[in-house]
């Protein structure tokens, strides 16, 4: 198409172009390994206030941008911003992550569960959301990202991070029809919350069902992909054009599943090699990954190798370059550089290598 220069490189790959090279961000890219980012943190210690006070929001999420130029910027934010909008107060304690109290346990709960109104609650998102896009132009693609209903109705109903799942399950299990209410609640909200932020400017949306790679085959049927599914449809009906990527970690056992929620790309962990995602998932759905964080542990010369095998199995065309999970805490700068670095060189060194 002759406007595609005028296009961000990452929604170019996003609707399917063929391209000389992948499109490269990372999960988590604005976060604990960047020295300004730890600079900010200890001035601000609470992560709400970072993540829902506009200037310091744009700010993070700026800070790799400005750092590695890659081309998605996404937003500073939780998966669980806009609970409080549906009556599901939480807080994020340093130490232990998000906390939910009291959790959702009893159907009087799930009834005072209400519909979100965003502008109304979360009202910081639009400027975030309109600053990046004024800030990055076309040099990047400007992101947005929501929780999928299973993972946020675990946090709600567990109460906190947890390891084995078993109070939401045990509901699942024991009183399904107030689980699926829940479930319904939150996919309507998020639905709702999705089409704002394309609304307040994100050009792509990733939804992350974080906890969702812990379900059963069955057990993923029933209760998390109906439910990602009432999120794109209603998405799709009013936004049909932005694309739409789901994350989920541990996703090995249930990716041809994840290629039915109607997402336009699947973004792989590391436990899947790319080359069999590509079969499994089928030539019309793209796809997002799938490097190792650990892998920038690693030398140089094995992440460029590591970057180039990824590449090559995943094709030119509908292939964004990622990481299979956020990058870590402790990984050194200047192998973040280098993995974008060398993402943005791919198509010469893997011509050299021919």
């Amino acid at each position: 198409m002759a406007e595609s220069s005028q296009i961000p490189y990452l929604l170019r790959a996003a609707r399917g172009e063929k391209l000389d090279r992948p499109p490269v961000w990372m999960m988590r890219q604005a976060g604990r390994y960047m020295k300004a980012y730890r600079e900010l943190r200890q001035k601000y210690p609470s992560f709400r206030e970072r993540s829902e006070n506009p200037d310091l929001a744009i700010e993070i999420s700026l800070q790799p941008f400005r750092a590695f130029q890659p081309d998605g910027v996404i937003l500073f934010s939780d998966i669980l911003t806009p609970l409080p909008g549906m009556g599901i107060p939480f807080d994020i304690v340093e130490s232990k992550g998000p906390i939910i109290d009291p959790p959702i346990r009893s159907a009087e709960q799930v009834e005072n569960v209400h519909p979100l109104d965003p502008e109304a609650s979360l009202p910081f998102i639009r400027t975030i959301l309109q600053t990046l896009r004024q800030e990055v132009g076309n040099r990047a693609a400007v992101l947005g990202f929501v929780g999928a209903p299973w993972t946020l109705a675990a946090y709600a109903i567990e109460g906190k991070s947890s390891k084995d799942y078993k109070i939401i399950k045990g509901m699942a299990f024991s009183n399904p029809e107030m689980l699926h209410s829940l479930l319904g609640k939150i996919a309507d909200s998020i639905a709702t919350y999705v089409r704002y932020q394309i609304d307040c400017g994100a050009q792509v949306v990733q939804m992350f069902d974080s906890w969702a790679g812990q379900l059963s085959p069955q057990d993923y049927d029933t209760f998390a992909l109906p439910y990602q599914k009432r999120v794109i449809e209603q998405v799709k009906a009013t936004h049909p054009d932005t694309p739409l990527i789901l994350y989920i970690s541990g996703s090995a056992g249930i990716l041809e599943r994840m290629g039915q929620s109607g997402v336009d790309i699947v973004s792989v962990d590391w436990t899947v090699d790319m080359a069999d995602a590509r079969k499994r998932l089928g030539p019309e759905i793209g796809v997002q990954g799938n490097i190792d964080p650990c892998v920038l542990f690693g030398s140089q010369e094995f992440i460029r190798d590591r970057i180039l095998d990824t590449i090559r199995k995943a094709g030119n065309q509908g292939h964004i370059l990622n990481l299979g999970h956020g990058i870590l805490p402790g990984t050194p700068e200047e192998n973040a550089a280098f993995f974008f670095e060398t993402a943005k060189q791919a198509d010469k060194l893997l011509a050299v290598r021919a």
